[in-house]
């Protein structure tokens, strides 16, 4: 089974999990590493969830994790962290000060309004609201550096109600190239989420089309994630990738470990 690098647990505000229960998880599907990457969104929209990291606890607490379960599962520190514009020198300084493994840089909010929210589509035409989202993570993914993958890409398309009926590409080509020409240009890596097999959209994050044009441009660094948040979801139709990512033309997959990227066959 794939590596899992893209999982929550009851460190992240929007998950209970524990993080043993992950790690059962993990090793019943076989794997032989993993990632937790918690929620860490430095001045997310006020509402029921802050998604900040109680970081000074959540690092002792996994490294105490990996000595526990060393020699049965090799489990690796991350964070998925939020971009925002406006949060300039704050992310830098903040990824510095930790050992983390693995990085995620994620856009979860555009025009302080998260998709998840039902307000994000209100008052404005749908496929607007998608386009003010891709430019938004663009501008993200120029500024910053302090990640190593660009998570759900295509996040959006999640929620709205009809995320999944087009080809991102049709209508947010231009966009979608200059972010995917950012990462390949910056070194920087894309993932590919299930979650959104989950969702109303159908398809992974990014949709199939995305990871190819992705390969197509050059890119070659794509991790897997199930962004569970329960352990029922870890590792989630991780079994329908290998021939999906071999027809986008991947013949590998990323892990990574001290923030350096480790080739694994698919």
């Amino acid at each position: 089974m794939y590596s899992d690098f893209h999982v929550h647990t009851a460190f992240s505000s929007d998950s209970e999990a524990a993080p043993e229960a992950q790690l059962e998880k993990a090793v019943s599907l076989g794997m032989k590493e993993i990632c937790f990457t918690d929620h860490q969104d430095l001045d997310f929209p006020p509402g029921e969830l802050d998604f900040l990291l109680d970081t000074p606890a959540y690092v002792p607490a996994v490294q105490q994790l990996q000595n526990a379960w060393k020699g049965r599962i090799q489990l690796r520190l991350g964070v998925e962290l939020g971009l925002q514009p406006h949060l300039g020198s704050r992310l830098p300084k903040y990824v510095d000060t930790y050992p983390f493994d693995f990085v995620i840089g994620s856009t979860h909010v555009s025009r302080r309004l998260d998709p998840y929210e039902p307000a994000f589509f209100q008052d404005i035409a749908e496929e607007e609201a998608y386009r003010l989202y891709f430019e938004e993570e663009l501008e993200n993914l120029r500024k910053y550096d302090c990640f190593d993958v660009a998570g759900h890409i295509d996040y959006v398309l999640r929620y709205g109600a009809h995320g999944g009926d087009r080809d991102p590409l049709d209508a947010y080509g231009d966009v979608l190239d200059e972010i995917l020409r950012t990462l390949i240009d910056k070194g920087k890596g894309l993932e590919c989420n299930t979650a959104g097999l989950r969702s109303r959209c159908g398809v992974t994050n990014p949709s199939p089309s995305v990871l190819l044009r992705y390969r197509e441009m050059g890119g070659e660094i794509l991790t897997l994630g199930s962004d569970a948040h329960d352990p029922k979801d870890l590792g989630s139709r991780f079994p329908e990738l290998r021939d999906l990512l071999a027809a986008c033309g991947f013949r590998y997959y990323t892990v990574f470990r001290e923030r350096k990227p480790y080739f694994l066959p698919l």
